[in-house]
């Protein structure tokens, strides 16, 4: 306070210096927060205006005509004193956080042309007054939290060209006096949550109208005839809406028009046939209806760019005039009825950059030219009937990143080339006929993450130059002819998480060093020639829960350290194995993982042979002796290594002062802590950094998260972080989360540990890792319903704490199934608040995000237009991790094609029912209360963020689908329960 008024006497003791102007400018900006300090120039060291940041003068009158403050990151409410700036005209404060109502006196801006406020907080109901601004032109207010109707007042504008509200709360309908504006060229209302209403046909009056933009507009009804009488329209876009009915024909005399968007909705019939008079038209997306009828042959003459007809009943062929499109760069035709050959020469004079026309019945061969101009980036031809060879030009196609050609009748050997394009990241060419053998080139292939070969009929052996993939995360070359051995360099590829190799001739003995395969999920080797002993080594990976090696060669004994390992699928059977089974393996559970080997002993029928007629105690002694012997040697080593680790450590502890800041109490010192942290205890790695699960001599684990880079400045501690180094990784927003809040489903920080060189973050250990990976496993089977139940209960109730009981209320940002962790019990917590973001809803001055956090596949969808960070995008990301746990699915498989789960659920619903995506493995008399978590699910991902319930809203519905079917149960033993009546808004969802 006192500093307020130190600044307004200093301003009052120089203000005789500035002309009027200058002293209005002077009192806008005490009314702003300007915390990047742009406005620093307004003083009066200068006392001209017309040369302050982002003002600009009349060069006649020297008067102030346009004030452009745009994506300064300035704060505070309107400042209305602009508009005692008689002569201004322009007035931008695009993507800052003005945050107030915008006043009715903003009618006093007499003079004002263009208002551009998009990207702020602004709330409340849009003033009526604006249209008594006869002389404005242009009205951005996109990407605002304003609410209530468009005023009616609106069509009173008489001058206005460009009307955009994206993105706001709006509601009520569309009003007809818009039609009024006659001189308005563009019109955008998209994603706003307008009650259900038809297109008006007063819009289609606007004859000036170049621009109609109302995608997300819960639209409902046909496309009126009368859309045609919009000569001059350019962009009509009417996507993501409830429109039904046929298009219309006169759509094809809208000679000016560049871009139709009509995909996501429910239209029918088939496509208008003449289409000869769009000369202009470029984009054409018609994709999510259900379209049926040919491709017409006008359409296909015009040159388009973009060309989207996918999720429709289109049959027929494609016609060859589509590769006369000499601007063409993305055709999707994907899940359609097409038949016939691609065209010959497609892509051979367009600049092709993405074709995608999987899941159709086409057949022929593929076309040499796709890639003829050296721009094909994602080539996507899967579940067809291609013939025929890859072409050998294919191999030069160095811009390729996607590659699928799953399941087609193509033969013959890959071109040398292909194997190695440099960008390519996924590259499936499985369920073929594809011969010879893997080339050696394929060390180029330096991007590649998933590597899928199955079911061909390759042949020789894998190349070493495998080993150089290490981005590799996937390689299932299953059902082939190979031979050989797997090459020792493949324990290089540190980032594997699933090796399938079964049915295969593959001999040899197991490589060295696969305990670097830290996270290696799924292990199949079936059905090989593999000898050798089983390597311990495999029972030091952390993950591993999938592990087959029957039908092999394998000797000896099986190795004891295999009970590390949480296995869902255990298989070593038909081998040569001999010995004891290891005790944790010896129950009959595990019997049929055993079959086959007759030297093994235990007390299992069938596995033994002659077992119990003698009693060969030589073989016993010797064995106790060498066991004994071995566990000596291994355990000095053990201590050596220990040993070494705590010098290290105390002599680091010694060189460098450690800050350790707690949270909680604990019975630990940070020297049991760094004394533990050595490779064979690291138990995940991430972007962020490794996590070690550390055994304390108390008997507690803790999990320890080592942060890569990031120097701190010195001094700083966790309770005051300020980054030293270029890097954000995350710790100051964990320590500044996670070290003040408590909740029983947050994950619980009991301290930190920095110094110059390092830093680390010490939470509970959860030892049933995170959600996903427990989901998406062969461990999945572990979660029946009741308990991904409670498990979406844990964690709803966890960001419903973040969302409404912290203050101020604090966005995760990157909520996923990853970041769940499971105790002992099955209990959730909430984990990895590296993005976390707080934000302040009493001021509102945080900031817009300079780039998107989150996981593919959990964005919302509004990030496509605002990078602001609110609570909507918390609950859209839960959403996701509902559909998750209902279904089974990742939230972004190559199954779902160019969509996502949320897309796929909604489209399979619709499409085929609610069965067709629930989880087959779950008990089918919870079906019904399945369904109303799904309806949940399917609520909070809604693409409008205004109708995604608050997580105190979630909560709540949660624990009333379980308490409805108790009690339902209770009453007639059958699960038939529905939500109450203020549950409504889930009554039509599904």
């Amino acid at each position: 306070m006192l500093l307020h008024v130190l600044c307004i006497l200093f301003f009052l003791s120089h203000s005789f210096t500035l002309n009027q102007e200058g002293l209005i400018l002077h009192r806008v900006k005490l009314g702003l927060t300007d915390p990047d300090r742009f406005l620093s120039n307004w003083n009066t060291q200068d006392e001209n205006p017309c040369n302050w940041y982002g003002i600009t003068c009349d060069p006649v009158t020297n008067t102030v005509n346009s004030v452009s403050l745009a994506s300064i990151n300035i704060a505070g409410p309107f400042p209305t004193q602009l508009c005692q700036l008689t002569n201004l005209s322009y007035l931008s404060l695009y993507n800052n956080s003005i945050n107030s109502s915008l006043p009715l006196e903003i009618s006093t801006c007499q003079n004002l042309h263009h208002l551009i406020l998009a990207e702020n907080y602004l709330e409340g109901l849009i003033p009526y007054t604006l249209s008594d601004i006869a002389t404005l032109r242009y009205v951005d207010l996109s990407g605002n939290d304003f609410s209530g109707e468009i005023p009616k007042s609106f069509g009173n504008f008489p001058r206005l060209e460009v009307l955009s509200l994206v993105s706001n709360y709006l509601n009520g309908t569309i009003p007809s006096q818009l039609g009024g504006i006659s001189t308005l060229k563009q019109l955008n209302l998209s994603f706003n949550s307008f009650s259900p209403g038809e297109l008006l046909s007063q819009l289609t009056e606007l004859t000036n109208l170049e621009n109609l933009w109302c995608a997300g507009c819960n639209l409902v009804g046909q496309i009126p005839n009368s859309i045609g009488q919009l000569k001059n329209l350019k962009n009509f876009d009417v996507s993501v809406n409830n429109l039904h009915g046929p298009i219309p024909s006169s759509l094809t005399e809208l000679t000016s028009i560049v871009q139709v968007e009509l995909y996501n909705n429910s239209l029918t019939g088939e496509l208008p046939s003449n289409f000869s008079n769009l000369k202009f038209l470029r984009r054409f997306d018609v994709s999510q209806n259900n379209l049926w009828g040919k491709i017409p042959v006008q359409l296909c003459d015009l040159p388009l760019e973009s060309l989207n007809l996918y999720q429709n009943q289109f049959e027929g062929s494609l016609p060859d005039s589509i590769a006369r499109s000499p601007n063409l760069y993305e055709l999707k035709l994907f899940e359609n009825r097409l038949t016939g050959e691609l065209p010959k020469n497609l892509g051979e004079i367009s600049p092709l950059q993405i074709i995608d026309v999987s899941r159709n019945n086409l057949s022929g061969k593929i076309p040499a030219s796709l890639c003829a101009n050296g721009t094909l980036s994602e080539l996507l031809l899967i579940y067809n009937s291609f013939s025929g060879s890859i072409p050998r030009e294919f191999g030069q196609c160095s811009s390729l990143t996607r590659v699928r050609l799953r399941n087609n009748l193509l033969s013959g050997k890959v071109p040398s080339g292909f194997w190695g394009l440099p960008h390519v990241y996924l590259f499936e060419i499985m369920e073929n006929s594809f011969s010879g053998s893997i080339s050696k080139s394929i060390c180029k292939m330096t991007n590649l993450s998933v590597l899928l070969i199955s079911k061909n009929k390759f042949t020789g052996s894998i190349p070493s130059e495998i080993g150089l993939l290490d981005k590799l995360v996937q390689f299932s070359c299953n059902d082939n002819l190979l031979s050989g051995s797997i090459p020792a360099s493949l324990v290089n590829v540190s980032q594997l998480g699933r090796l399938d190799l079964h049915n295969n001739g593959l001999s040899g003995e197991l490589p060295l060093g696969i305990r670097s395969w830290k996270k290696l999920n799924e292990l199949n080797l079936m059905n090989n020639w593999f000898c050798g002993k089983i390597p311990e080594e495999l029972g030091s990976l952390p993950v591993l829960n999938y592990l087959d090696l029957s039908n092999n060669q394998f000797v000896g004994n099986i190795p004891v350290e295999l009970e590390n390992l949480k296995l869902n699928k255990f298989n070593l059977s038909y081998n040569y194995l001999t010995g004891a089974l290891p005790p944790f393996y010896a129950k009959e559970l595990y019997r049929y993982s055993f079959l086959g080997n007759p030297g093994l002993c235990a007390d299992l029928e069938g596995l033994c042979r002659d077992q119990g007629k003698r009693s060969d105690y030589t073989w016993l002694l010797r064995s106790i002796f060498i066991l004994a012997g071995l566990v000596l040697i291994i355990g000095l080593a053990w201590f050596y290594v220990k040993y070494q680790n705590f010098e290290k450590v105390k002599r680091g502890m010694d060189k460098s002062m450690w800050t350790l800041t707690s949270f909680h109490k604990f019975g630990f010192s940070e020297e049991e802590i760094l004394g533990s942290l050595d490779e064979d205890n690291v138990i995940g790695t991430g972007a962020s950094g490794k996590v070690y699960k550390v055994v304390l001599g108390n008997g507690i684990a803790v999990a320890v998260k080592k942060l890569w880079g990031g120097m701190q400045k010195e001094g700083d501690s966790c309770g005051d972080v300020e980054m030293g180094g270029i890097r954000d990784d995350g710790f100051e927003a964990e320590v500044e989360t996670l070290g003040k809040i408590r909740h029983k489903n947050i994950v619980k920080l009991w301290c930190c540990c920095t110094t110059k060189d390092s830093k680390f973050l010490i939470y509970e250990y959860m030892p049933n890792g995170s959600l996903g990976d427990l989901l998406h496993s062969t461990k999945a089977s572990l979660l029946d319903w009741l308990t991904r139940y409670k498990i979406v209960v844990d964690a709803a109730e966890g960001l419903s704490y973040l969302h409404h009981d912290c203050v101020p209320p604090i966005v995760h940002r990157d909520v996923k199934s990853n970041n769940i962790l499971l105790d002992e019990h099955f209990r959730a917590r909430v984990a990895d608040f590296g993005v976390a973001k707080v934000v302040d809803t009493a001021s509102k001055e945080s900031k817009s995000m300079s780039v998107i956090a989150g996981s593919p596949g959990y964005i919302a969808p509004e990030y496509g237009y605002t990078l602001r960070v609110n609570e909507k995008s918390d609950i859209y990301s839960f959403g996701v991790v509902i559909l998750e746990l209902v279904t089974g699915r990742l939230p972004v498989d190559p199954e779902f094609g160019e969509k996502d789960l949320v897309k796929w659920v909604c489209y399979t619903v619709d499409q085929k029912g609610v069965d067709h995506v629930l989880d087959p493995n779950l008990d089918p008399s919870f079906t019904e209360e399945i369904c109303k978590v799904l309806s949940i699910g399917i609520l909070c991902t809604s693409a409008l963020p205004i109708k995604r319930p608050s997580m105190r809203r979630v909560v709540k519905m949660l624990q009333e689908v379980h308490a409805e079917s108790k009690l339902k149960t209770a009453k007639d033993g059958k699960l038939t329960s529905h939500y109450r009546e203020d549950s409504s808004d889930l009554g039509s969802t599904l």
